[in-house]
């Protein structure tokens, strides 16, 4: 939790990096391929513990061939948990999107919900996803998604101390405006992917490096 004391410290921090990853990243936005809220929810749950660059290779297929919200209602989970195998996890994410499916349709009308709270209700969505299905559906901007890259990158880049995705995302709201919020997960995403990287390294030559001395 950031005290009172490091609170101006972490902003100053916190606004020097993001305007220097905008710089890096001007487009920088979600890496997922998808055509409707729908899909959004799919590619997102399928992403979980997987790169974007698979499931982006396997969702072309998937979509085709299940092209409908209702599709997915009545799909076989067994045929379903192997269009899905290279996502791995395939037996959990089968069961939590096909669930969801029916959540979807039968208490939101077809239509995902706009809020955080109603979201969150959805099986197999937690707060990560559900900031970035409303921040990419929507607009709605309720938290920060805090995925690996944010998660380590958020310590790396002195952001935060804390270790649990709910506490680091509590801190990245206090240091950072809420018209931040959204842009900042992809900005951090983009940084990890191009320059620091979860495998060992030299640190000092990434490009923050010096703003963190």
């Amino acid at each position: 939790m950031v005290t009172s004391k490091e609170l101006p410290i972490l902003q100053k921090r916190a606004k020097l990096v993001l305007r220097r990853l905008e710089k890096m990243f001007p487009d920088a936005h979600i890496a997922l391929k998808y055509e409707n809220n729908w899909e959004l929810l799919v590619a997102v749950q399928l992403s979980a513990q997987c790169t974007d660059k698979k499931v982006n290779e396997v969702t072309p297929a998937l979509f085709k061939k299940y092209p409908k919200l209702e599709s997915y209602i009545t799909a076989n989970p067994r045929e379903f948990e192997k269009d899905i195998h290279q996502c791995g996890f395939y037996r959990a994410k089968t069961r939590n999107i096909l669930a969801a499916a029916k959540v979807v349709k039968e208490k939101f009308g077809g239509k995902l919900p706009k809020n955080m709270r109603e979201m969150l209700t959805i099986p197999g969505i937690g707060r990560k996803s559900a900031n970035v299905i409303l921040g990419n559906a929507y607009g709605v901007v309720e938290g920060i998604a805090v995925d690996t890259h944010v998660k380590r990158l958020s310590r790396v880049l002195g952001l935060t101390k804390e270790k649990t995705p709910e506490k680091i995302e509590k801190d990245l709201m206090q240091i950072l405006p809420k018209k931040d919020w959204f842009k900042a997960t992809y900005l951090i995403i983009d940084y990890g992917r191009k320059y620091c990287f979860a495998r060992p390294h030299k640190h000092e030559v990434c490009p923050l490096t010096p703003l963190l001395k």
